[in-house]
């Protein structure tokens, strides 16, 4: 991060209200400016002004649905500040004490009752057109080219699409079903298993929303109703990995030289 957006941050997060904001977020992801006004019982403008900040410091993300705007938190700014701040020297005993904490976390919930159904969302920022970064995600070969699977369908609503093999075997590791497709804006599709069997409650599901700026698209990758946390973990390692492999293509013609998902996770 450079230094604006470090700024940033740490402006949005100085202010006692806007702590409570993510705190909110942080209970009960996507919630509406109505629904967040009514937990803080805070006036609509007010809210939206304190909402504004955490958006440009990019700890909260937009995202339509239909005709409502859901707020949802995006932890990667917080996370980038950790990262530059926290020496190798104590990560070990941070992650030991996280460790701690998740465990007591999740004795508590198993006590408490079911797991919420978590949600995913990941923004970036590719220099290339809507119809550009639309063919990177819709195009056989190049799906082959950065995420090292072929994702083959006609991506008309209700088709099948499969997450092909490059082996050359045909075999499909996963597929689904398209639910919308509005090129080059917005397409939402099922993410489950290859053979179309969906589990108990239904198989995920992955909406990319494309929006253009000047040179550039900010895409907004949605993964709602994972299995578990389990889920949440994996995907949160690969969905960074295959959108900085598909970023790198659009950019530089070159995907990244080495799979960025093969990289361990650090321990």
């Amino acid at each position: 991060m450079d230094a604006p957006d470090v700024d940033a941050v740490f402006k949005a997060l100085a202010d006692r209200t806007r702590r409570r904001m993510l705190d909110r977020l942080r209970e009960q992801d996507g919630q509406t400016l109505g629904e967040l006004c009514a937990r803080l019982g805070m006036a609509r403008q007010s809210a939206t002004q304190h909402l504004d900040v955490l958006v440009r410091a990019g700890l909260v993300t937009v995202v339509r649905r239909g005709r409502e705007r859901l707020h949802l938190l995006n932890p990667a700014a917080i996370s980038e500040i950790g990262e530059r701040w926290i020496s190798t020297f104590d990560r070990p005993r941070l992650q030991a004490l996280a460790a701690i904490r998740d465990a007591a976390e999740e004795l508590a919930v198993s006590a408490a009752g079911p797991e919420p159904v978590p949600t995913y969302v990941y923004v970036t920022y590719v220099r290339a057109t809507p119809e550009q970064v639309w063919q990177a995600l819709t195009d056989a070969d190049l799906t082959a080219r950065y995420w090292g699977h072929a994702n083959v369908s006609d991506w008309q609503p209700g088709s099948r699409w499969e997450h092909r093999r490059t082996d050359g075997s045909g075999e499909a590791d996963a597929g689904g079903r398209v639910l919308e497709s509005d090129p080059p804006r917005r397409l939402v599709m099922t993410f489950g298993g290859p053979d179309g069997e969906e589990p108990p409650g239904g198989d995920s599901v992955v909406t990319f929303d494309l929006e253009p700026g000047s040179g550039i698209v900010r895409l907004t990758v949605t993964h709602e109703n994972l299995a578990d946390g389990q889920a949440l973990r994996e995907i949160s390692h690969g969905w960074p990995a295959v959108l900085a492999n598909l970023k790198s293509l659009l950019e530089t013609g070159e995907v990244l030289p080495e799979e960025p998902w093969a990289m361990p996770v650090q321990a």
